[in-house]
């Protein structure tokens, strides 16, 4: 695995090449391009704080920041494992024709919609400020480890379904099904305390779960993560990371003849 992530690293051009071709390719041709960015989000977070502020009122203060902090970082999960199931296939005359790495492809795919959540965490830091909410310094340093995890389990489903994908097609379609279902099962739009304690077990077993709690400790209520909770992520990261690498690795070495 290590020989492995070397010849990765040394692709790294490649990587880059794919990654803003992936960013400036996004809304080409769309009247207000790249603010789509932007206003994406800002367009979900508005119908969604309509819904439960206004017609299923949660009880939450401050709902649109609840929200907020905690849907940029689903958009960037739900979005890698979506659109990044088809990254192999949507990539077939080059994985048939030259050599490279084929775990670069999920890479790329992953890294460029994280680069998307990054500059859309500008417009939350914004509204944080606009709201006059207090990050703690200590809670604002676990933020980039926070995202780092969130990356690690974001590739790790990427490389197992963009590889399962070029055998079952229908994967690709069925997923959007699934992230739809896996939203309303992971507190992006409630607090996890609102959950039935005798089934809230089951919602921990959602590795997201634990993300979006870790998000929302450090950018709502401005506090430290739990330890067990930012262990219990990174945990599972790194498990679905080993897991997804070693389908991927299984999976490749037939591409060319599938696609």
């Amino acid at each position: 695995m290590l020989e492995r992530i070397k010849e990765i690293y040394a692709y790294r051009e490649m990587t880059a090449s794919l990654v803003r071709r992936d960013l400036k390719g996004r809304y080409k041709g769309s009247v207000l391009g790249f603010l789509w960015t932007f206003l994406n989000p800002l367009l979900q977070l508005a119908v969604y704080t309509m819904v439960f502020s206004t017609i299923m009122r949660s009880g939450i203060e401050d709902y649109y920041l609840f929200l907020f902090v905690a849907l940029i970082p689903w958009i960037f999960f739900s979005t890698s494992l979506t659109g990044g199931a088809g990254c192999i296939l949507s990539q077939q005359d080059m994985v048939k024709k030259i050599y490279f790495p084929r775990e670069v492809l999920p890479f790329s795919y992953v890294l460029s919609q994280f680069v998307n959540m990054l500059l859309s965490f500008l417009v939350v830091f914004a509204v944080l400020a606009f709201a006059r909410y207090q990050v703690q310094p200590a809670a604002f340093l676990c933020l980039p480890v926070i995202m780092l995890v969130e990356f690690v389990l974001a590739l790790g489903f990427t490389m197992m379904m963009s590889a399962v994908t070029v055998y079952i097609r229908d994967l690709e379609y069925i997923l959007g099904i699934v992230t739809m279902a896996w939203q309303f099962l992971t507190p992006v739009m409630y607090d996890i305390e609102q959950v039935p304690e005798q089934v809230r077990w089951v919602f921990w077993l959602n590795p997201m779960t634990y993300v979006i709690s870790a998000y929302r400790d450090v950018l709502y209520y401005g506090t430290v993560p739990r330890l067990e909770t930012l262990l219990s992520a990174a945990v599972t990261g790194a498990v679905m990371l080993v897991a997804g690498w070693f389908v991927f690795a299984r999976l490749q070495r037939h591409f060319a003849e599938e696609l």
